[in-house]
């Protein structure tokens, strides 16, 4: 599932998934961030509730990258399990994200 929730001056875009994030996600996950009110220039995902994580998960990730300003873009992952940091460290996301 996805859940968004925006900063109260909706500068920043915080998108929570929970279960698992893997293609079943992908149309809900891009209206998260391209239906967002106002236009953030920051972007949060947070992966607390998340189970799982393949790679079409990260090819979203990606998308997100893009749509938000490719490599001038401001986005944190945030609260990810052990099993998702790996798949992340894995695939060199930490040089592309913030990820904490």
């Amino acid at each position: 599932m996805i859940k968004t929730q925006s900063s109260a001056d909706g500068s920043n875009l915080t998108i929570s998934v929970s279960g698992r994030f893997d293609f079943s996600s992908h149309k809900d996950f891009k209206n998260a961030y391209e239906g967002a009110s106002g236009s953030p220039n920051e972007f949060t995902v947070d992966l607390r509730e998340a189970s799982y994580l393949d790679s079409s998960a990260l090819g979203m990730l990606l998308l997100l990258r893009d749509h938000a300003g490719g490599d001038g873009a401001e986005i944190k992952i945030v609260n990810c399990n052990p099993d998702v940091r790996k798949i992340l460290t894995i695939s060199n996301f930490q040089q592309l994200f913030d990820i904490k």
